[in-house]
């Protein structure tokens, strides 16, 4: 069982998509993500297997959740910063994770 101490060491934040790349390198389809996560965080970049439910240009501006503080991630030749948050839909794919309404940057999930 997880305690509440496991989940407070994850610092998992929101932030707002500002570019979005296709990721032709990567051995599963994917898109490059930068996600900005205010002041204290800034713009991070992720990795995300999210093309079957997303266009690139639906991205940008999309409020997404994801985990910071996991240690960067080599993905070909694209360092992942952050784990981009999503679940599963009936077939597998990823549906993202965000806010029902328009909060800051940077926000804690709590």
């Amino acid at each position: 069982m997880a305690t509440p101490e496991d989940f407070d060491r994850l610092d998992i934040r929101v932030g707002t998509v500002v570019d979005a790349q296709p990721f032709p390198e990567a051995r599963k389809p994917a898109f490059r993500l930068w996600i900005d996560f205010g002041g204290e965080i800034g713009v991070k970049r992720s990795s995300a297997q999210i093309t079957v439910h997303y266009k690139l240009d639906q991205l940008i501006g999309r409020q997404v959740l994801a985990v910071v503080n996991f240690p960067p991630r080599r993905i070909g030749p694209f360092e992942s910063e952050v784990l981009t948050l999503g679940m599963p839909d009936d077939d597998g794919a990823v549906v993202l994770l965000r806010p029902d309404f328009k909060v800051a940057n940077g926000g804690r999930m709590f």
